[in-house]
């Protein structure tokens, strides 16, 4: 472990500290976290802490730096918000002021598991609890690559500082979110969610991966047995972490990847489950994987420390963060060759989706793009109940380029190594929201399980009336009236009404990928009755 003494404020950028907590191990955190009553331990050890009213990432909040040169690369919008170099700068003094002379916690770690192109990354904090959770989720260096470690980006977080001056900024709210990418600097104030140091360093991945021609994704992935290499791509909740946790396979990561000439590299060195209504019987792995080093958030426990994942009276985007080594089976080299088999999951809100459909590679571009599935209670700040979206590539919040960008290097992916694709409904059936009954795991794993054994290519294929998607007429383990969604509704006229109507939305979202010059993937995409 580095000692605290070998950092002044100097180096880190600061005017002045009290004292420094460098690199804490995690019992010296948990210690800590006890200490300065930052949480509560539950019947098995493991540390509880809550966020406060932030449950959830603050995306209106979030901003880039514009200066030269990164402007002409970044897709400004409602996505990548600017802000000027001299609010920046003002905002960053305000930060280094509000953390001067305070006693603080500093943690060192590697985004990327692929040396070449990983980063080194310092995270300095208020908390021991959001230290804890940087040092779950970031690659952990080990004691010789700690000894002169230098930051190749640094994320200062005043979580506990507002900025009452953003109405004069022409900010959204107290609350801010800044990367200056050309100082390889990000601020936070006035959030205590750990995710946002998660995301803001996958934002900035995705920003300069592709610049070098590596496919940035938001996806889980797995290896199997014989090396066969599977992705899943989606936001949260739609089952990234669930899906790609099998005892049958090795986790390679469950959330952030990279794809180089190599194959898949995980950036991350732990994982961030969702905990609402967790169970031993339906996840096993993630539920065994709460144990000490583990860190809940949100969760409602009683009075001897026995959680209650199925309370979402806080939120309902209750998590855990843990590091990767908490599942048995996982990949320690954190990386595994090409895929063979590409799975997008979407949570469809309206319930006219089938549970799994066989891509074409064009029809795989088509669905990337659109990124549909529906915002998931607590996710994000304001959001409780399912919201149908389209988020581009399945993390377009995270997308500091066009989303074509991606599409293209992925489909330039896909084409030189063969990569099967599927699209795996794990939201609604019977009806939408409120009305159908959400797809079961045990149904949506035997599609999965289909798909990874390769029995899916073995069934009798149809295809569907609005989507013309190719769907298998019987799979094992899943209800044949499932399969064709529209033959799980009571009502078919209405279930018609509705995708007539959920294809309108996906044909009016696609217009602004229509390119001249550009291959047109929309006649691969659903059409109207």
């Amino acid at each position: 472990m580095q000692t605290a003494s070998e950092l002044d404020a100097a180096q880190l950028g600061l005017k002045s500290v009290g004292k420094l907590y460098h690199n804490l191990s995690y019992e010296e955190l948990f210690e800590h976290e006890q200490a300065n009553r930052e949480g509560a331990v539950s019947d098995n050890g493991t540390m509880m802490v809550d966020t406060g009213k932030f449950t959830g990432r603050s995306p209106k909040d979030k901003y880039f730096v514009r200066q030269d040169l990164s402007a002409e690369n970044i897709a400004w919008g409602s996505i990548n918000q600017p802000v000027s170099a001299e609010i920046f700068d003002e905002l960053y003094e305000d930060t280094i002021d509000y953390l001067a002379g305070k006693d603080l916690y500093v943690t060192d770690g590697f985004c990327g598991s692929n040396p070449a192109t990983r980063k080194n990354v310092r995270f300095i904090t208020e908390f021991a609890w959001q230290s804890h959770f940087v040092k779950n989720m970031f690659i952990r260096p080990g004691a010789e690559e700690l000894t002169g470690f230098s930051p190749d980006f640094t994320i200062f977080n005043a979580s506990n500082y507002l900025n009452e001056k953003w109405q004069k900024h022409g900010l959204n709210s107290e609350v801010f979110i800044v990367f200056n990418i050309e100082k390889n600097v990000a601020i936070i104030g006035g959030t205590w969610y750990g995710g946002e140091m998660k995301k803001g360093m996958f934002t900035m991945m995705n920003y300069w991966l592709p610049l070098q021609g590596i496919l940035s994704m938001h996806c889980s992935a797995n290896v199997g047995k014989k090396g066969d290499v599977a992705l899943f791509f989606g936001l949260s909740g739609t089952g990234k972490t669930t899906l790609s946790t099998d005892p049958e396979r090795k986790l390679i990561g469950d959330d952030e990847h990279g794809w180089d000439n190599d194959g898949v590299f995980n950036f991350e060195g732990g994982c961030y489950a969702k905990c609402i209504n967790l169970s031993a019987e339906n996840e096993p792995e993630i539920y065994g994987a709460i144990k000490r080093n583990a860190l809940l958030e949100n969760v409602v426990a009683n009075a001897n420390g026995v959680v209650d994942y199925a309370d979402g009276s806080k939120t309902e985007n209750t998590r855990v963060s843990y590091p990767i080594d908490h599942i048995d089976n996982h990949e320690p080299s954190l990386k595994a060759g090409h895929p063979q088999n590409i799975i997008f999951l979407t949570c469809d809100a309206f319930g006219v989706l089938p549970p799994v459909s066989k891509l074409t590679k064009e029809q795989a571009m088509y669905y990337f793009l659109s990124g549909y599935t529906a915002k998931v209670a607590g996710t994000e700040r304001g959001v409780t109940e399912p919201q149908a979206t389209f988020s581009a590539c399945f993390g377009e919040a995270f997308l500091p380029l066009h989303p074509t960008v991606y599409g293209k290097l992925l489909g330039k992916k896909m084409e030189e190594h063969g990569v099967n694709a599927y699209l795996v409904n794990t939201g609604w059936a019977g009806g939408g929201y409120g009305v159908g009954e959400r797809m079961s795991i045990k149904a949506t794993r035997a599609c999965i399980n289909a798909i990874l054994d390769g029995s899916i290519n073995d069934a009798e294929f149809e295809q569907t009336r609005f989507f013309k998607l190719n769907i298998p007429k019987s799979l094992p383990g899943v209800d044949t009236k499932l399969l064709n969604p529209r033959n799980a509704w009571d009502d078919k006229e209405a279930f018609d009404a509705t995708a007539n109507k959920l294809a309108g939305m996906f044909i009016d979202n696609f217009k602004k990928y229509l390119i001249e010059g550009d291959v047109d993937f929309a006649q691969y995409g659903p059409k109207l009755d």
